[in-house]
């Protein structure tokens, strides 16, 4: 009998929920559709798939007949379905009350559409915490797939990881297939012959009875979206070459997982730490460790000591972007606040809309930030606050919050405190600032206090040598987006400084120095906070209340106060320096967000959005000064160096005097939008 290795070929298949629909229809052209249509044709090429729950559903609404395929495919038995969270979050950074919904709410979907019950799952990110053992389990899951990197950091030989493992927490057990790091830089990038002859070479005749196998499950996305591959895998014809040529191959045996489970045993008990890919765990340590951890890596590689020593080169965990960003820790605490507000509801009372919004505030794009991630991007962010404020306002339906009340939402060790009515929600932190970190509007189902402050990242060290857009060019093949270094917009110095305070609202200076407030009094039933700031000259109070659909902010002055007085609000506008977003005097337009203006002698300015579906009014009595500008981050993408614009930042500037300065939000809906 001719030895063999058994090839476990797998593909992922995701887009963020809120992505821009043509992103979505370009993905599916150039990627999904031409990837079935090629394996169709060949329905002896056993595979597995997975694809987000989103995704699936947005292909089954826009391209029935590519989703035929898939059907058909999994009918005739060709792939194996992968299971996962509806919502592709990061399973162990939910509730295991909600990895349980969301995973079961997924299987029906499979079972309903594509007519097969997933026995593998798809951990996203690859994040592995044993902590979701359990969950997945109780759903009828036998097997996952993670890195071969993560079976390193346990100890494991590189040379034994060519069948499965099993693992267990709380007596509930979990089988485990390493997936192979050097596929996965082959495939698609390597010409398919050289990936054929590598996967043949896996043939290991001193395996104790067990059949090796080969195993790759990786993005789908390389298969046509990464810079270069829709040419190389379609047109250039990659994937017939390597489908054509694993076929013909008399060493190797096509299976699905499930297959090779079933006709093989486990090669033994392994516990594994606590991390992702290699990539992850470097995008997710700041800035200086990140440096230090690179160099140690690229040293050892320089001195032929990185195979041998890269189990102890580890980063961070993914759970690191929680402490990174405060943004990221903000958003994933109030989720989890509202998770368990849901809980507490009686059964009754829960409803399958607030659900799915819960579900979706889980979607794990919008983070983290790496070469991937959503972080960086604001409809990613909004998309999520748009689901928190909507589960939010259902959830007071039910169970109605005090109008104002204190607590630290974050485990920062400062406390917040909320001003809501049902119709406009202010959180502030309770430091020295005195200013808001969340602004909602209900109606609207917006966060204005959705900013990104920028700081120092470890690719920035990249920017500054001046790295020009070369990719690594090997002798064949195209490069991996991991090798390339490239710049979609041009990066000044300045683009690069880090902001020297989080981007809130209403952050005040007298004569250029920053306030210190200290709380004084709260009016639950006004809706109404007060700070004070002692000054060299006098205290200055600042009052913030809600009434309506209208936020006031009042600056008083007690005794001889003087000077300049300046308040900075940044605010989250969803069509940023998009054509759907303008300011507007006397209904005369201005100009788009994306400009620089100067304004005199300002009384009102209305802030129009297209996509917000609605606008936000300015009142300032007295009038003041205005400098409005963009805020920019820089961000790194697949397609590489960019900037983005995070928020509009407003500073209104006045000469204190004895009468009190009031400035007035107003937030309205457009009467023609949805």
């Amino acid at each position: 009998m001719t030895a063999s290795v058994s090839l476990l070929f797998g593909v992922h298949a995701h887009q963020p929920i809120g992505n821009f629909p043509d992103v979505v229809i370009d993905a599916h052209e150039r990627c999904y559709k031409p990837f079935l249509q090629t394996l169709y044709r060949y329905p002896e090429f056993h595979f597995a798939i997975h694809f987000s729950g989103w995704l699936l559903d947005f292909l089954f609404e826009h391209y029935p007949q590519d989703m035929a395929l898939l059907r058909e495919m999994a009918a005739r038995g060709q792939i194996e379905l992968f299971g996962a969270g509806y919502t592709e979050p990061v399973l162990a950074a939910i509730p295991e009350r909600d990895r349980v919904g969301q995973l079961r709410t997924f299987f029906s979907k499979l079972r309903k559409k594509l007519g097969q019950s997933p026995q593998g799952a798809w951990l996203t990110e690859r994040v592995w915490e044993s902590t979701v053992i359990p969950a997945l389990t109780r759903c009828g899951i036998r097997y996952v797939i993670v890195d071969d990197y993560h079976f390193i950091c346990a100890g494991k030989n590189k040379a034994d990881l060519n069948g499965y493992f099993t693992t267990e927490e709380d007596y509930r057990t979990l089988d485990l297939f390493p997936i192979s790091e050097a596929l996965r830089y082959r495939l698609p990038f390597s010409p398919a012959p050289e990936a054929i002859t590598y996967i043949e070479s896996l043939i290991d005749q001193s395996t104790n009875g067990h059949q090796p196998a080969a195993i790759y499950f990786d993005d789908i996305e390389k298969f046509g979206i990464w810079p270069e591959t829709y040419q190389w895998v379609y047109e250039r014809g990659w994937l017939e070459q390597f489908i054509q040529g694993v076929l013909a191959s008399p060493y190797i045996r096509l299976q699905r997982y499930r297959d090779y489970h079933a006709s093989e045993k486990t090669r033994g008990i392994i516990y594994l730490p606590t991390t992702s890919y290699i990539e992850m765990n470097e995008w997710t340590l700041p800035a200086e460790p990140a440096h230090i951890y690179d160099d140690l890596v690229q040293q050892a590689k320089s001195t032929g000591q990185y195979e041998r020593t890269r189990s102890f080169l580890r980063g961070g965990v993914w759970k690191n972007f929680f402490s990174r960003y405060p943004e990221s820790n903000w958003m994933h605490k109030r989720m989890l606040s509202l998770s368990a507000r849901y809980a507490d509801l009686p059964t009754r009372q829960r409803t399958s809309a607030m659900q799915q919004c819960l579900y979706a505030s889980q979607a794990n794009d919008a983070y983290w930030h790496g070469l991937f991630g959503g972080l960086y991007l604001p409809h990613l962010r909004r998309t999520i606050y748009n689901n928190l404020i909507e589960l939010e306002a259902q959830l007071d339906q039910c169970a109605p919050r005090n109008p104002c009340y204190r607590e630290d939402t974050d485990l920062d060790g400062t406390e917040e405190i909320y001003l809501q009515n049902g119709t406009v929600q202010a959180i502030l932190k309770l430091d020295c600032n005195a200013s808001i970190c969340e602004l909602d509007s209900y109606p609207l189902k917006h966060n204005f206090g959705d900013t990104l402050t920028r700081q120092t990242e470890h690719y920035y060290r990249k920017i500054r040598l001046k790295a020009q857009d070369q990719s690594i060019h090997h002798q064949a093949g195209i490069a991996s987006a991991h090798d390339r270094i490239s710049f979609k917009h041009a990066i000044s110095r300045t683009d690069l400084e880090p902001d020297p305070h989080a981007q809130r609202l209403f952050i005040d200076r007298l004569n250029g120095a920053p306030l210190n407030y200290q709380p004084q009094s709260s009016d639950k039933e006004g809706g109404k906070i007060i700070f004070q700031a002692l000054t060299d000259s006098a205290p200055i109070r600042k009052c913030f209340q809600i009434t309506g659909n209208q936020l006031l902010v009042i600056y008083e002055y007690h005794g001889k106060a003087g000077g300049c007085m300046q308040t900075e609000i940044n605010l989250a506008m969803p069509s940023c320096d998009g054509p759907g977003g303008r300011y507007v005097r006397n209904h005369i337009t201005l100009s788009g967000f994306g400009h620089t203006i100067e304004l005199d002698d300002l009384a009102a300015i209305t802030l129009e959005d297209d996509t917000l579906g609605g606008s936000l009014s300015l009142e300032i009595t007295p009038a003041a000064k205005l400098h409005a500008c963009p805020h920019f981050t820089v961000s790194q993408s697949e397609g590489g160096f960019e900037k983005i614009m995070q928020a509009i930042k407003l500073t209104f500037s006045w000469e204190v005097s004895n009468d009190p300065q009031h400035i007035a939000l107003h937030f309205n809906k457009m009467h023609n939008s949805a």
